[in-house]
């Protein structure tokens, strides 16, 4: 597993999404790494880390994966920031080891169960076609450049390479394209009971710190997530961006990053 370790004091955890990797987070992370140890994860199968075509791409694992490299490394007093998938894994590492973990980012993310699913991502878990699209023609990688950003211009042709560049070809895209057909609809599927568990877990963060920071014009995590989130959560600061979409850290980093540094100077 693959990951940034910069920067030195309290601990800030990120775990990205799908699909995207820590390049995701590079805003953040060259401005928090002056006054924070700032580590950024690239899931098995994304990013610099490994992408073996024999491996079981499943929440259960990803979480198993999260929780021995915070072992390894001996984290504690943790301040998770999780985006998208990364929340739901995020949030199950740290209801498996909750002593290590503080506060909590949580952003266009769930970690719940939720029937939601748009039309363009229900394509992808078409067998066939799904496979044809996502791991052939890259279109998940390449239509999220453009579907998850309100404001196209600041996907700058680098911007586009560096999501684009560890997904270079057919191999290279399995765990796309797993992570798409991992998500838990409904009882009987292979991650669906690691999700219960996951959203079971969250009962025992009721009296942590939480920042909720949503952008609004998120067509996958609309704002009925958050509204999920924040009934959970009663206490949870939230922050809403109402000009940022899915990747509301391309939108509008500035304000974001002003956001979450405020938060923190209040705990």
């Amino acid at each position: 597993m693959s990951y940034v370790d910069e920067g030195t004091g309290p601990v800030i955890l990120f775990s990205h999404g799908n699909p995207t990797w820590s390049f995701a987070w590079r805003k953040l992370l060259a401005d928090l790494s002056a006054d924070h140890r700032v580590i950024a994860v690239d899931h098995i199968g994304m990013g610099l880390s490994d992408q073996p075509l024999n491996y079981r791409y499943e929440l259960d694992q990803h979480i198993s994966n999260l929780n021995r490299l915070i072992r390894h490394l001996d984290l504690r007093d943790i301040t998770l920031v999780g985006h998208d998938w990364g929340g739901c894994i995020g949030m199950g590492a740290a209801g498996r080891d909750p002593s290590r973990f503080r506060q909590f980012v949580m952003m266009n993310t769930a970690a719940f169960r939720s029937q939601r699913i748009p039309l363009r991502i229900a394509v992808c878990r078409i067998p066939g076609l799904g496979a044809f699209g996502v791991r052939g023609l890259n279109l998940f990688s390449r239509a999220a450049l453009t579907m998850a950003v309100v404001n196209p211009q600041v996907m700058t042709p680098a911007v586009r390479h560096g999501y684009l560049y560890p997904h270079s070809n057919w191999a290279r895209r399995i765990a796309v394209h797993q992570f798409v057909l991992d998500i838990p609809l409904h009882p009987g599927h292979r991650s669906y009971e690691t999700l219960v568990g996951v959203e079971e877990g969250l009962q025992q963060f009721q009296t942590h710190r939480m920042l909720l920071c949503w952008g609004e014009q998120d067509w996958c995590f609309t704002t009925a997530f958050l509204d999920e989130w924040e009934r959970r959560f009663p206490q949870a600061q939230t922050f809403r961006l109402p000009h940022a979409g899915h990747y509301l850290f391309e939108d509008d980093p500035q304000t974001l990053l002003a956001h979450i540094r405020q938060w923190l100077a209040q705990a």
